[in-house]
């Protein structure tokens, strides 16, 4: 009787931590994405151009690429909770930072970009600590693909509502998604102290140099598929976030699509995302090979998607061909995660997932800033590139990825 006592309370437990991780990415996706479909008008507010606009997201992701695998190294050193809840505590600040710029400066767009980097800096210790973490947790290879399936959820339902919820914040006042950041942010650390019973080390922590000294083994060794999902990882994130920025400059600037209208007809496409990479998540399980293969056709539904934009410029056509898009991406990004969380041991899975989590947000912040450049262009040029990264994604995965 005891014994099914404590297997209730132990599979709540789990449960409960599983809700607690999946709201880390559920927020860092609403930081960075909900001010997607409201830039436009953040650049009337502000009076600033396009490409400063896109600034606004680059800037969260840019800082967050250098301390990530800082945050990596802490994490497998000291403790993932003692490195991710004052990270969420020092995104909650930055969001503060520039919703408070924007409200009582006359010429806030400086603060908002420090305010943003300090997001970025506490992204870079919550985050991309989720998955090690998981690997921690769940040390049957099934129960953490199917953990890194619900995080990738998470992420992408954070996508989903994010261009919802940025709209209805913007429609009260044009800032209130700044100030939106910390509430959330105060909820995740709770929930993260209080809900996740991870057992921290104990024994004394390694020096940097013996440190140095696994990862660049663990490197060696897994060298050629490794190298491939960190590029792949970051391409994906580059069309995704590219698309976006694109569709929502396109559907307000050609089609006159404002405010919660505009965010849901972006949220369709996001939700084919989410539940791609939900059943994927569930499907994998611990067959590697699987994995290979549905990366593979994941990155080339995305490459054909993007290959016919050019054919028309009609609303509901572009957000079909993003429906896809969203769809090969959400099939592929569990897989990567799983292949790196459950390949390396607990030592090192912090810095390397870490560093994965850095190729990630290279691509949310090449995307917007490159999109904004490309648009002055003839189209051919933007589905040009998307079209030849998705190709080198899918030959990297045909050839480097070998289970």
């Amino acid at each position: 009787m005891t014994s099914d006592k404590e297997d209730s309370n132990h599979v709540q437990e789990r449960r409960w931590a599983i809700v607690s991780l999946a709201s880390i990415p559920l927020i860092m996706t609403l930081g960075n994405s909900m001010l997607i479909p409201i830039l436009p008008l953040l650049e009337n507010e502000l009076q600033i151009s396009k490409l400063q606009s896109s600034l606004i997201i680059t800037s969260y992701s840019l800082v967050a690429i250098f301390l990530i695998p800082v945050a990596g190294f802490l994490s497998d050193r000291y403790g993932r909770k003692k490195v991710m809840i004052p990270a969420l505590l020092i995104t909650g600040i930055g969001g503060l930072v520039a919703g408070g710029a924007a409200w009582v400066m006359e010429s806030p767009y400086s603060i908002i970009l420090l305010g943003r980097v300090l997001q970025g800096v506490g992204a870079s210790g919550a985050m991309p600590i989720v998955f090690p973490l998981v690997g921690d947790i769940f040390r049957k290879d099934e129960e953490a693909s199917a953990t890194l399936g619900i995080i990738e959820t998470s992420n992408t339902v954070g996508k989903v509502l994010s261009p919802i919820l940025g709209a209805l914040l913007a429609g009260i006042v044009w800032f209130a998604p700044f100030f939106a950041i910390p509430i959330f942010c105060i909820i995740s650390a709770g929930m993260i102290a209080f809900l996740v019973k991870n057992k921290e080390k104990n024994e004394e922590p390694i020096s940097f140099s013996k440190y140095w000294e696994l990862t660049k083994t663990a490197f060696q060794e897994h060298k050629k598929w490794l190298i491939a999902i960190f590029i792949i990882g970051a391409i994906l994130m580059f069309i995704l976030f590219g698309f976006l920025f694109y569709l929502s400059s396109i559907l307000e600037e050609k089609f006159n699509y404002q405010g919660v209208w505009k965010g849901g007809l972006l949220a369709i496409p996001l939700l084919a995302l989410s539940i791609a990479a939900y059943t994927t998540g569930k499907i994998i399980k611990d067959h590697l090979k699987r994995m290979k293969w549905i990366t593979f056709t994941g990155i080339v539904l995305t490459g054909l998607s993007v290959a016919v934009i050019p054919f028309t410029e009609k609303p509901f056509y572009l957000l079909a061909i993003f429906l896809l898009c969203g769809t090969g991406i959400g099939m592929a990004l569990p897989c990567l995660d799983a292949l790196i969380t459950g390949s390396f041991e607990k030592n090192v899975r912090g810095i390397i997932t870490s560093i994965y989590s850095a190729m990630r947000f290279i691509g949310v912040a090449a995307g917007p800033p490159a999109v904004a450049l490309l648009m002055k262009q003839h189209i051919f040029w933007m589905v040009s590139i998307f079209s030849v990264t998705a190709l080198f994604a899918g030959i990297l995965a045909y050839r480097n990825i070998d289970p």
